[in-house]
């Protein structure tokens, strides 16, 4: 089976060098995995619900959400392939980005508004550099309170909207690498790669008080989860115009 830039053999090894993606509906039920750049402001489930439209296939998921405000690399499954999902949300993940520092949201994103806001004059690249220690290897994380996690069997979100306050336990997860990349105007580029279960938008509001100055998570984009990197996926537009032109 090809797979935009790499064929993806019947053990679901990745082997590089094909470049031609050609699929049969017969295809789609044995089983495919599809590597999407989820575009900015969709769901996860958004890109599912339009590829089960365009492929006409009811069995068909995704390894590992993205949230609205992230673009990158998502996994998609369909047909029998949808038994491995579990297997490609377990492998390790690579994310590029932006933390603006100098001021925090309730849900350490863009998803709400910027309060609490301070000065960044005196913070240097340096320095932010110098905090990143404690920030890898494994590490205990707390969820944020606007996040798909469950108490009780209610998504915190939920009750978080509702103004319910609920106590997150800390978990583990692990962190591989956490690179300051760059910092300008408050705006620091920074890429990490780490463990499935890993909130990168904890680890943004995390180092923002580290530092003394709150941050939150302004774009995220994943770039690899396992060996698959979003430099080989097809946007929504041209996977649809490559299924188009195939038929």
């Amino acid at each position: 089976m090809h797979l935009n830039g790499q064929t993806l053999c019947a053990t679901g090894a990745v082997c590089k060098g094909l470049l031609i993606m050609v699929y049969s509906s017969q295809q789609f039920e044995e089983g495919v995995v599809l590597l999407i750049d989820k575009p900015l402001g969709w769901t996860s489930f958004d890109v599912i619900r339009k590829l089960r439209h365009l492929i006409r296939i009811r069995k068909i998921g995704h390894a590992g959400t993205l949230d609205p405000l992230a673009t990158g690399l998502l996994i998609v499954c369909t047909g029998k392939f949808t038994k491995r999902i579990n297997q490609y949300m377990a492998q390790q993940k690579e994310y590029t980005g932006t933390i603006t520092l100098g001021a925090t949201t309730p849900t350490y994103d863009l998803e709400s508004e910027p309060t609490n806001f301070m000065s960044t004059a005196h913070i240097t690249l340096e320095q932010v550099k110098s905090h990143l220690a404690p920030f890898t290897g494994p590490i205990q994380q707390i969820p944020p309170a606007h996040s798909a996690t469950k108490v009780e069997g209610k998504r915190v979100y939920e009750l978080a909207r509702k103004g319910k306050e609920v106590q997150l336990e800390p978990r583990v997860v692990h962190i591989y690498s956490f690179e300051a990349l760059g910092l300008q105007d408050a705006q620091l580029q920074f890429r990490v790669v780490c463990s499935t279960g890993t909130y990168i938008r904890s680890l943004a509001n995390d180092l923002g008080q580290a530092l003394g100055c709150g941050a939150y998570l302004s774009s995220l984009r994943r770039t690899r989860i396992g060996e698959f990197d979003v430099t080989v996926a097809h946007t929504m537009e041209s996977f649809a115009a490559n299924l188009h032109n195939q038929q």
